[in-house]
């Protein structure tokens, strides 16, 4: 097994740089679906749910619950 690391998804021109975390989904050594939500994020304009790219288990929750987290950086790591 490899370590697939999850990013924050670019949130659209209109959503800004940034979202923060309101609910994490899933735990460590969850098994997760290709799409399955993983984490709820929160903008001034909108909530949206972060789906997993890919197939696996839950190897660290790099967030929680109210963190800002930028575009681009690291939200969770899968088991691959």
């Amino acid at each position: 097994m490899s370590e697939f690391i999850v990013n924050l998804p670019s949130l659209g021109d209109d959503a800004g740089d940034s979202a923060k975390v309101s609910f994490v989904y899933v735990n460590v050594g969850d098994a997760v679906a290709e799409n399955g939500d993983l984490i709820e994020m929160v903008t001034d304009k909108a909530t949206f749910n972060v789906p997993s790219p890919k197939s696996g288990k839950v190897a660290k929750i790099l967030v929680a619950e109210d963190d800002e987290v930028k575009v681009g950086e690291p939200i969770c790591a899968l088991e691959i």
